[in-house]
């Protein structure tokens, strides 16, 4: 069991940044803005309160440290589905990874965002309250394909050094 976490620390914050490498790089040349961590603290910081949805999460009330709370629940998340690929498709695979389930992974992933941050944040299920709902949508379909890309070169660059 300790080797799995061990594993899906490795891997999970390995994927986590090949994600939050796509994102910049949408930024930087498409002007394609990233979704703002921040924001994610905020939500998370009011859960304790009892407000699990808001109307609009940027007009909620402040959050203290919203932006590292928001930055470390990202990557806890990344380090969870590692995880539970791992759990899933067997520890062996980390001494051989293949494409197919980690990109798979990635693409199962996006029922997070759909399902849970978009509607508790504001946006709706699947960012159906978003002015641009397939345009929102698009972009965490990518976001988290780059994430189940990152998991299996992650886990190929994690099985060299392991």
């Amino acid at each position: 069991m300790q080797i799995l976490w061990l594993d899906a620390l490795a891997i999970g914050v390995g994927a986590t940044a090949v994600m939050d490498a796509w994102a910049v790089a949408l930024k930087r040349f498409w002007c394609i803005p990233s979704l703002n961590f921040a924001m994610v603290g905020r939500w998370l910081g009011h859960l304790p309160r009892g407000t699990f949805t808001h109307v609009n999460i940027a007009q909620a009330a402040p959050v203290r440290d919203e932006a590292i709370l928001g930055w470390t629940f990202h990557y806890a998340v990344g380090v969870l589905f590692a995880a539970v690929l791992l759990a899933l498709v067997g520890q062996e695979w980390v001494q051989g990874p293949t494409f197919a389930p980690a990109l798979l992974a990635g693409l199962v992933s996006v029922a997070a965002p759909f399902c849970i941050l978009q509607p508790g944040m504001g946006a709706g299920l699947a960012a159906s309250k978003t002015p641009h709902p397939n345009a929102a949508r698009l972009r965490s379909l990518m976001a988290h394909t780059a994430f189940g890309i990152g998991l299996y070169l992650a886990a190929l660059l994690w099985s060299t050094v392991r």
